[in-house]
Order: C-alpha cells, then structure tokens, then sequence
C-alpha cells in the first residue's frame, strides 16, 4: 500500500467524501428528533434509544472492520459499509413504524461503524511523516466539523419544509460515496498483514501503550458527552425551553462547527508552537466552561456562546486523540488499532444517548446538561493527569522536532 505523499493529495477528496458520509447518522437526525418522537407518539426518553442504537453495532465491528481492512484491503471493506449504511438509510426514512425505524438505523450502524476510523487510516497509510499526517487529520477534521455546520442546518429545514422523512432520504447519499470508493481505491493491501492471531496481537498493543489506553478512556467520555448531551438532550431543550423549530434548532446545533473548524485547521500550528499536553489541557478546560454555560443559560444568546466554545474544545479535542492513537499505531497494525479507539468512541456514542434517555425520563433537560456540564469537568481534571498529557508522542525514525510538531 502506497505511502507516497505523491499519492496523498489525490486521496484526500475520498477521505472528505467517507467522512462526511460517516457523520450523517446523528447530526442528520438531531434537528428532527422532536419531530420524529410526535409523529410516532413517544416521550423525550425514546431520544436516547433512537440515537444509541445506531452506535451499538460499532463497539464489535469497528475491531473487525479494522482486522478485515488490514487483510483484505481497504475497498474490499470500506464499500461494503458505504452501501450497507445507505440501503438501510431509506429503509429508515420510509419507516411507518417506529419499531421499523430503530431496526433500520442499527443495520446502519453496521455500515457506520467502518467509516470514519478508515477514513483516518487512509491518512495514515498515504501521509507517513508526522508533521503532515497532523496536517491532513486536522484538515480532515474540519471537513468534519464543517458538515458538523452543513448538515443539522440542512437537516432542520428539510424537516420545516417537506418533513423529517424527506431530511432521513439523504442517508441513500452514501451509496454514491461507495461508489466513488470502488473506483478510487485499488485491491492493495498492508505489505506486513501476518497472521490473524498476529493481527489481535497488534490489537492489543493499544491495551498495554498508556497513551493509547487514554485516548481509549477519554474517547468513551468525550463521545458520551458529544452524542448523549449535545445531540440527545439539546434539541428537546431548545424546543421545550426556547420554543425552537427544527429549523432553528439545526441552526443552533450546527454553530459549533464553525470555531471547531477553525480549531481544527490550526490545530498543526498549535500543537507545534504548544505542545500537545498544553493543547489538550486547553480545549479540555474550554469545553467544560462550555457545558457549564449552556446548562446555566437564561437566554438563547449565552447558550449560543456556550455553542461557540464547545466548538473550539471539540475542534481540538477529537483530532488530537486521533493523532495519538494513529503516530502510536505500527502500520502493519494501523487498521486493527484505531478500529479500537473506534470502538471506545461508538462505546461512547452509546452510552451517551442510553443515560440521557434515563436522566430525562425522571428529570429536565437542564438537570441532563448540568450532568454533562459535572463529565465534562471530571474529563478535563483526569486528562491533566493523564500520560497523553505528559508525554509527547515519538516513533522509530521521528526526529524530536517531528515528534513535538
């Protein structure tokens, strides 16, 4: 498998197109919750059901889905997912029940669990030098982040204008990234693959490496508050308190996207001149004042603000955890490895949504973000004390200036 940064350019249009697909899952229907729940007569608890499980099949197949792309190549496992996640995407869409409806988003997620952590690892095999595979996650990341903005907003207007079914249609979208994927990628695979044993051999490196082992944790924290607090619980807060239709309610979930884009564009710039234990210490410190506020504001203007910072500690939070796990990671090993991390995030991504649903069961949306707001500072103590924090990552063959970039 080719590591020429010669052929890394091409790459990355593929790499955007997987990762966007990859993110539409949940910011698709976030704006539409609300909707989705009255139409099929369920309370504000079922929101949290509706979004987990489309992360459920992620915590197993994201490993697998690493295993399989190292032996088998990267389109022979990256297409399959595409397709799989758009085929069952209509289903959802057309759903005329909500029994339907849940059936159909987690075969969804057996899709979903394979993209964005083979997006990542197509930077790492085509972007070897540090300082560049940097770069291209940070830039890959604000792709992300900018459908972050892109999508909800689309999404809630959609569901304003033609309804939310007509918003769920645009899953079918990833059938073309599949397509894209098939003619783009070659039948290559990891020259040193081994054998299978070998490979969870490989796998459990990410198990005994302390920087590793922390991104793990911190991704299951930082995934949980992502997708059970901001993508669960807000939208029923800003319709229940704020009197948000979906439309506006897209439009303030995607305001976050335009400071983590930002974040993430500069995030090389920054961790070179800062370092990466300084970086993350900041963007964690910011997005626990960011829970805090949004829990605590009177006015759609503060919560805004509090939008604003969220996005800047998510802009550099997520990347940075992906580049620790991806410059630890041995090549022959790469795919297996952040399939892992994946794991820990679709954990996360779980988790999230299922304890969201049981708070608002028994209480308000503002006690669920004040829950949020009390993770989000615990996650930025634990990190000050963390290994990823105290050690900067170095490899065989990276200079100390590489290493520090």
């Amino acid at each position: 498998m080719t590591s020429s940064t010669d052929h890394a350019r091409p790459i990355m249009p593929l790499v955007y197109a997987v990762t966007i697909t990859g993110i539409l899952s949940n910011s698709l229907l976030a704006p539409a919750i609300p909707d989705i729940l009255e139409h099929f007569d369920k309370p504000d608890s079922s929101a949290g059901l509706l979004v987990a499980v489309g992360s459920i099949p992620g915590i197993v197949v994201a490993p697998l889905i690493g295993i399989m792309a190292d032996r088998l190549g990267r389109r022979a496992v990256l297409v399959p997912c595409l397709l799989v996640f758009g085929v069952f995407g209509l289903v959802a869409a057309t759903a005329q029940t909500f029994t339907v409806l849940i059936l159909a988003r987690l075969a969804m997620g057996f899709g979903s669990a394979g993209m964005i952590n083979l997006a990542v690892v197509l930077i790492g095999d085509h972007f070897p030098n540090p300082v560049e595979r940097t770069r291209a996650i940070g830039r890959n990341s604000a792709v992300l982040t900018l459908g972050l903005a892109i999508i909800p907003l689309t999404s809630g207007l959609v569901t304003d204008v033609a309804g939310w079914r007509w918003a769920l249609a645009i899953y079918s979208l990833s059938v073309a990234s599949g397509l894209a994927a098939f003619v783009m990628l070659d039948r290559s695979r990891p020259a040193a693959v081994g054998s299978i044993r070998d490979q969870l051999g490989g796998a459990g490196i990410a198990l005994r490496n302390p920087v590793i082992i922390t991104t793990l944790v911190v991704g299951v924290l930082l995934f949980a508050l992502v997708f059970g607090v901001f993508l669960t619980v807000l939208p029923s807060h800003l319709e229940n308190e704020f009197g948000l239709s979906a439309g506006w309610r897209g439009a303030v979930i995607a305001v976050p996207a335009v400071p983590s884009t930002l974040m993430a564009f500069n995030l090389g710039r920054l961790k070179s001149r800062f370092g990466r234990a300084a970086t993350i210490l900041a963007c964690a410190l910011g997005w626990a004042i960011a829970f805090t506020v949004i829990a605590s504001a009177p006015l759609l203007g503060i919560l805004l603000l509090g939008t604003v910072l969220y996005g800047l500690g998510e802009g550099g939070l997520i990347p940075i955890l992906q580049d620790a796990a991806v410059g630890e990671a041995p090549s022959e090993h790469r795919g297996a490895i952040v399939a892992v991390w994946v794991s820990s995030a679709r954990l996360g991504q779980t988790i999230g949504p299922l304890a969201a649903g049981l708070i608002l069961a028994g209480a308000s949306t503002t006690a669920a973000l004040w829950v949020g707001a009390a993770v989000a500072a615990t996650l930025a103590v634990g990190l000050a004390f963390s290994p990823l924090a105290r050690r900067e990552a170095t490899q065989p063959g990276d200079s100390p200036e590489a290493a520090a970039a």
